[in-house]
């Protein structure tokens, strides 16, 4: 799952992102309202964390104008204690829930979770290709031969394969979705993953295979 964290207080956001990362999210952060609405426009989220006070744009503005452009990715505000106003606007806006500081960081995972679950009720949570299916709640994939269960990076890559069969995904593509805008990771990260879903495709009996396409990118097809 890929989140965008926007709060200006970049020690608090950089505390989230480490302990969102350790908990298998891939993390986008930003300190600005301008930069928030920039990277959830631009990116390909699966949730947004945003705090209402930041400068440049707050967030009721960020809200509101994603939502005006039809982007309906899901969204927890952070608000003051005392501004139950705050609350009732990021609701009317179309926010997806609400989170008071300061707050413990287990009910923000809660949160997080139970506003990732509310979004999977409208999509599928198994994925199947030829022979072989991804869970997309146990992170296990399936086939003939076996099962195993993937790392979050082996999972992100392999959902967006089998949510596009025989469309090429360029490597830059699964820079930026898995890996984040940020990332210091080296583009071959994306080669070595490649390489190691191969071999668990091959483990387990898979009619399915992620071809190459040399200065292109990948694409995931039924083996010949």
């Amino acid at each position: 799952m890929r989140l965008l964290i926007a709060e200006d207080e970049q020690e608090l956001a950089r505390a989230l992102k480490a302990i969102l990362t350790h908990n298998n999210y891939s993390v986008d952060a930003v300190y600005d309202g301008a930069d928030a609405l920039d990277y959830a426009l631009a990116g390909n989220y699966d949730g947004i964390i945003l705090d209402i006070m930041m400068p440049k744009k707050d967030g009721i503005e960020v809200l509101r104008e994603l939502r005006s452009r039809g982007n309906s990715t899901p969204v927890l505000i952070l608000t003051a204690k005392s501004e139950i106003s705050d609350k009732i606007s990021g609701l009317d806006f179309g926010a997806d829930d609400y989170l008071t500081k300061p707050f413990d960081m287990g009910e923000l995972l809660a949160r997080i979770r139970a506003m990732m679950r509310r979004k999977a009720e409208y999509m599928p949570t198994q994925l199947k290709y030829g022979n072989t299916v991804l869970d997309r709640e146990s992170y296990i994939l399936k086939a003939d031969g076996g099962s195993v269960r993937l790392g979050n990076k082996e999972f992100q890559m392999t959902e967006m394969l089998m949510l596009n069969p025989n469309r090429v995904i360029s490597t830059e593509q699964f820079m930026e979705r898995i890996w984040g805008f940020d990332s210091d990771a080296e583009i071959n990260v994306v080669w070595v993953y490649v390489s190691y879903m191969r071999k668990k495709l091959a483990s387990i009996g898979a009619d399915i295979e992620i071809k190459a396409l040399r200065g292109v990118g990948y694409t995931l097809e039924q083996k010949a």
